[in-house]
């Protein structure tokens, strides 16, 4: 050391067994100027360098044991980086995020419900849709039978003119009665189940897992023949349960018995004029409830796709993987790992220093 203008070496060693077996410890110094100057210099050097304690032992290498420690938190903060990385979720254990797992967890429940939910209001419409396009044909018959019921009120027909309006008019009524009976969806009949006069339900069932995010539009198919043609009176109702339903009337529903009347003279043409444009009134109520309730699909699955997309959002927000932040910490880690082994070499090897001093 450098004292003023004055130059110390000071050598502090482990304590030796002399020949006295007295403990010793050997200070040497070397001074430009006199003893009296080496004396004090040596000194002051000595109260400098007495707050370190050196020793060297085998037992425990702790340096070695403190690069191995920070060797091992390097290699696990990688591993778990390149989990997030392949995986592209930084939660990929419950360890990981104990809180935001259980989040994850539920939003996919209610996502996968919402797409379900999507899916059933989809197939409802389409059902919906059948039933429109069929009594979008009947009402063209209907029209038709208007044309030839005009025709046969008309007192200058024959006999066999008015056989051959009715028998035309005849199939048009069987036609409709078919078209109640063959009209299906998914294999099954559409129109009331087939049964003239009483009516089916479908439900459609929309939900996001939870017991108070359920909807249910139960949709109602009157039957159709030519005995019960159309139906008006109703009304769409919601209960407090969420459920969408249609309600008849008090007196029952409103259709048309078209199967007692025939056009062979032309009293009966008249007759069946008037049912036949009931008819075509009740079938366009039941059509338009048919659209209403398809209009009303579309919205339900509008509503659900946003929903979805929002539930994603929110999904990916607690559940991706920030590319920025893990690229950072990846190299972080590489580096963290390569000077973790060299410090861990060289406190292994500053070990083996000890050999230097037995004996050989």
């Amino acid at each position: 050391m450098q004292t003023g203008g004055r130059f110390c070496i000071v050598f502090a060693g482990w304590p030796m067994k002399s020949s006295d077996a007295r403990t010793q410890r050997l200070n040497v110094g070397i001074f430009k100027e006199g003893r009296a100057e080496k004396k004090r210099g040596c000194k002051s050097a000595h109260r400098e360098r007495s707050g370190f304690a050196v020793s060297i032992g085998v037992l425990n290498n702790m340096a070695a044991v403190y690069a191995e420690n920070s060797l091992n938190n390097a290699y696990g903060g990688l591993q778990t980086v390149l989990q997030e990385l392949s995986s592209g979720s930084r939660i990929n254990s419950a360890s990981d995020d104990p809180a935001g797992i259980s989040m994850v967890d539920g939003m996919e429940a209610t996502i996968a419900s919402l797409r379900q939910s999507v899916v059933n209001a989809t197939e409802g419409q389409g059902k919906l849709q059948v039933a429109e396009g069929a009594l979008s044909q009947v009402t063209s018959m209907l029209e038709r039978a208007v044309t030839l019921a005009t025709e046969a009120s008309n007192g200058t027909l024959n006999n066999a003119q008015d056989m051959a309006a009715n028998d035309e008019y005849q199939s048009i009524l069987a036609e409709i009665t078919n078209i109640g009976r063959t009209t299906t969806y998914n294999q099954e009949q559409v129109f009331g189940g087939g049964i003239a006069g009483l009516g089916a339900t479908t439900s459609v069932f929309m939900s996001d897992s939870t017991t108070t995010g359920v909807s249910i539009d139960a949709l109602y198919f009157d039957g159709l023949s030519a005995s019960h043609v159309g139906d008006a009176g109703g009304a769409v109702q919601q209960s407090g349960n969420g459920v969408i339903q249609y309600t008849q009337a008090a007196n029952g529903d409103q259709s048309t018995n078209l199967a007692a009347t025939d056009l062979l003279n032309s009293t009966d043409a008249r007759n069946a004029l008037t049912a036949i444009n009931q008819a075509i009134g009740n079938v366009a109520a039941q059509e338009g409830y048919f659209g209403s309730q398809d209009n009303t699909a579309g919205s339900q699955i509008a509503i659900l796709n946003t929903e979805i997309v929002n539930q994603t959002a929110a999904l990916n927000a607690i559940q991706a993987v920030d590319y920025g932040a893990a690229t950072t910490n990846l190299s972080k880690y590489e580096i963290l790992i390569q000077t973790g082994i060299s410090a861990l070499a060289q406190a292994n090897e500053v070990a083996r220093e000890v050999l230097k001093l037995l004996p050989q």
